[in-house]
């Protein structure tokens, strides 16, 4: 598959990045048997959109983040590497990646660049400091432990210090703040047995904006129902101790108590988006996103291509569906399955977003909607398949029945006894 040449590796294709889209690209290429070198900077994929689930404790951390040697063991073409990349010559396609013995060059046939995206704090990233992120593994730790810390602490609290703890402030109303405002409020009624007080702060006019309509006023109301207060048309202007300020469309300034914010709002390219646009001079929009060609070529570079939330394109939304699709493209025109500079159009297949217990959205498309209960089995059955490896299927259906049709919290159970009684104060904490 590969040579080393004047200590440089050589390959038919390397893959930087063990997302969605570069996993589904690996797939593709490996049916053609397409030789393949994938380098990523974890050691796992993580399926992100169940990561308010493991901050939550509704599954463990192993069940949403399988090794990638594991899912690609039976590719006889195809190797992983664990690194960083940091820097690569378009002209002569060479790509330099640090290891922990040092860093490495790979010479590439063709490259596709799939890294995602990290979180946007929109010119405020003092407040990465005072807020918890849901972008990896170690996030969903960070929040998990900081949640069951002051559950914790409030169970022998008097009733103020009770209310302060039991604050949360969750910023961006998209999928993912949805569902953890709707966890959180869970977690309080059903495992903690406590009332907590939980704030969702969205600046557009609507809850679950890419729903729009009867869907979002439909979660937007579930959500009210449940105890969550939903703020719309409504921007965080400063993050302190115990407190987020807030400012409504007319102006109006608030502060509302939060001993925990979490942040859903934006996102912005990585790093390697930054490289490979200097590389390649491809331009970027504002939240630092390749403005990649129709046929997720970057550039003038025909041998190299970008997909996934670190990209722009005909305006297609930063979700995981995007992601493989593209991966899958790019992979058939270098299988040669699709000509070469075939524009990639996107099948939008719907799109669905969990509010609490039983209770979800999906939106199929325009005319196919759907609600409640229904429409919560419908998000069960496609993550459960998404989901990769039978283990992981088979111990989230566990995790699930145990957290839904009971009231335990197995995710839990990754804390050790008493750490989040114990955590140290950090100064992400806003406490």
């Amino acid at each position: 598959m590969y040579n080393v040449e004047a200590d440089i590796e050589t390959a038919d294709v390397v893959i930087v990045g063990s997302g969605f889209g570069g996993l589904a690209a690996a797939k593709q290429l490996n049916k053609s048997g397409v030789g393949y070198v994938l380098i990523s900077g974890t050691p796992e994929h993580l399926f992100q959109p169940l990561l308010y689930q493991v901050a939550t404790g509704v599954l463990a951390s192993d069940e949403i983040a399988p090794p990638i040697q594991h899912i690609l063991r039976k590719h006889k073409n195809g190797e992983t590497r664990l690194g960083k990349v940091t820097a690569i010559d378009a002209p002569n396609a060479v790509l330099t990646y640090e290891t922990a013995e040092g860093p490495r060059k790979i010479r590439y046939g063709k490259l596709i660049a799939a890294t995602g995206a990290s979180q946007s704090y929109f010119g405020r990233d003092d407040f990465a400091d005072k807020t918890f992120s849901l972008k990896t593994i170690d996030d969903a730790r960070a929040l998990r432990a900081q949640i069951e810390r002051v559950f914790e602490q409030a169970k022998t609290a008097d009733p103020e210090t009770r209310r302060r703890l039991l604050s949360f402030v969750v910023v961006g109303a998209g999928a993912t703040g949805v569902e953890v405002a709707g966890q959180l409020k869970e977690l309080a009624k059903r495992y903690f047995h406590l009332e907590d007080t939980v704030t969702l702060v969205e600046g557009a006019g609507v809850v679950l904006p890419p729903f729009g309509g009867r869907l979002s006023e439909y979660s937007k109301q579930s959500l009210e129902q449940s105890g969550v207060e939903v703020l719309v048309d409504t921007f965080v202007t400063d993050i302190e101790d115990g407190k987020v300020t807030v400012k409504s469309k007319d102006g109006v300034e608030r502060g509302i108590a939060a001993e925990t914010v979490v942040w859903s709002a934006g996102v912005q390219a990585g790093g390697f988006a930054q490289v490979l646009a200097e590389a390649t001079g491809c331009e970027t929009d504002r939240a630092g996103r390749l403005l990649i060609n129709p046929d997720c070529t970057v550039g003038g570079h025909a041998d190299i291509f970008a997909i996934g939330d670190m990209t722009f394109l005909n305006g297609y939304p930063g979700q995981s569906p995007v992601a493989m699709q593209e991966g899958r493209h790019v992979a058939d025109i270098i299988r040669g399955k699709k000509a070469a500079a075939t524009p990639f159009q996107y099948w939008d297949k719907g799109s669905m977003a969990v509010i609490n217990r039983f209770n979800a959205v999906t939106k199929i498309n325009d005319k196919v909607k759907f609600t409640g209960f229904v429409a919560w089995l419908t998000w069960l059955a496609v993550h459960l398949f998404y989901l990769v490896g039978f283990r992981n299927r088979f111990a989230a259906v566990l995790s699930w029945l145990v957290a839904f049709i009971g009231s335990g919290r197995p995710g839990f159970n990754e804390v050790e006894k008493g750490s989040a009684a114990t955590a140290p104060e950090r100064d992400r904490l806003a406490a």
